[in-house]
């Protein structure tokens, strides 16, 4: 099922002429293709345009209202136009609105179309809150690790102050469009085999305000709203992980019909950490250790976002070898325990040797190589010498 127009442009199905009007002028300046960067903007631009063409047409918006989005789709492909009052073989004599009841021809194109499509027109829906709005917000991996409230600001729409959402100062003089007479259409009559078709199209002299103006607000540029920069705060819960959403309820754009507002949806990026790589719930540790340290075993001390804790490197750790930690990883969302903490050995090779070192290393190649018992003491040297 398509998008209907109201929908399109974000309104109430009993919002008024001039509040579809501010609404259009809202989304039009978002998603003209010369402005917008979406990909999609062109075609979304042309669907405003089509549902501000029906919605500010009284009698196509009734049309529309009591036939329903798909139908009303498949009577303009099939040549009708709810502005057409008469002429062609459903008009004349009919009488009436020609997608409603008046006698003439069996009730008029309202029954036709009844009995084409099937029965059951759209009705009247509550206003639609306004639209969603996005930002970004950094935190530190420790920030995540323990939740925290964050105060960040970010621009959101709001009515301009100077011209009350209209688009032009109270002292500006109007008139009547000369182009559409006021109505903010004009209308292209053509003769088909089934009978005259009228096509409607919106102004373009008054981009279908249907009235000019001889100043625009110079706060808003006629748009009717302006940017503003406003300071909120929000709970960072812990375990948050990266690229996750956050959503703050009516704190999006306002409705233009004066429904509820919009959400704001905050995308959260973590920032990479000197010390630790996240993997979900577990975090990945580097611990570099010395050739003596790797062979003989050594009791060390490690950092984790809970604080340092000793670490046992077990006598002869292999460099790569790989040991976990249970529970000193990130804490999971809504309070389902911690993931863990993976600590990898490297072994660090020196450089460079003193002449000690390099001493107790030749005499420890020596001394494997040939397959004796190694003095005591002999391990102590080495220990002494690195």
């Amino acid at each position: 099922m398509s998008e209907d127009f109201y929908d399109v442009l974000g309104v109430s199905a009993d919002a008024s002429a001039e509040e579809i009007k501010r609404a259009y002028r809202e989304k039009a300046t978002e998603y003209h293709p010369d402005v917008s960067d979406e990909p999609d903007a062109e075609e979304k631009f042309k669907k405003i345009q089509k549902a501000k063409q029906v919605l500010t047409d009284e009698e196509k918006r009734e049309a529309y209202d009591r036939m329903g989005h798909d139908r009303y789709e498949q009577a303009e492909k099939h040549g009708f136009d709810a502005s057409e009052a008469g002429g062609g073989p459903f008009g004349g004599g009919m009488g009436g609105d020609p997608f409603g009841g008046g006698g003439g021809m069996g009730g008029g194109l309202g029954d036709i179309f009844e009995q084409v499509f099937g029965g059951g027109g759209g009705g009247r829906r509550r206003p639609r809150a306004g639209r969603d709005l996005r930002t970004e917000l950094e935190i530190s991996l420790e920030d995540a690790y323990d939740g925290v409230e964050r105060q960040f600001s970010f621009e959101r729409p709001t009515e301009c102050d100077t011209c009350g959402g209209t688009g032009h100062p109270p002292s500006a003089d109007a008139r009547q469009c000369p182009e559409c007479q006021g109505r903010g259409q004009v209308t292209q009559v053509q003769q088909t085999p089934l009978g005259r078709v009228q096509q409607t199209t919106t102004c373009r002299r008054c981009e279908g305000e249907g009235t000019l103006y001889t100043e625009t607000c110079s706060d808003c540029r006629g748009d009717g709203y302006v940017r503003d920069e406003v300071s909120l705060t929000v709970d960072v819960p812990a375990g948050i992980e990266d690229g996750q959403t956050l959503r703050m309820e009516r704190e999006g754009a306002p409705s233009p019909e004066g429904g509820p507002a919009g959400d704001l949806l905050i995308d959260v990026s973590i920032a990479d950490h000197e010390e630790f790589d996240r993997d979900g719930a577990d975090l990945h540790y580097h611990l570099p250790v010395s050739f003596p340290q790797a062979v003989f075993g050594d009791d060390v001390t490690i950092p984790t976002l809970d604080g340092s804790v000793s670490f046992d490197v077990p006598a002869g750790t292999q460099s790569g070898e790989r040991m976990r930690l249970g529970g000193k990883g990130m804490p999971r969302l809504r309070g389902r325990g911690y993931g863990d903490l993976f600590v990898t050995v490297q072994v660090v090779t020196p450089e460079s040797l003193n002449e000690e070192q390099r001493d107790a290393l030749e005499a420890f190649a020596e001394a494997g190589g040939d397959e004796i018992e190694i003095a005591d003491g002999f391990f102590d040297r080495i220990k002494r010498a690195f």
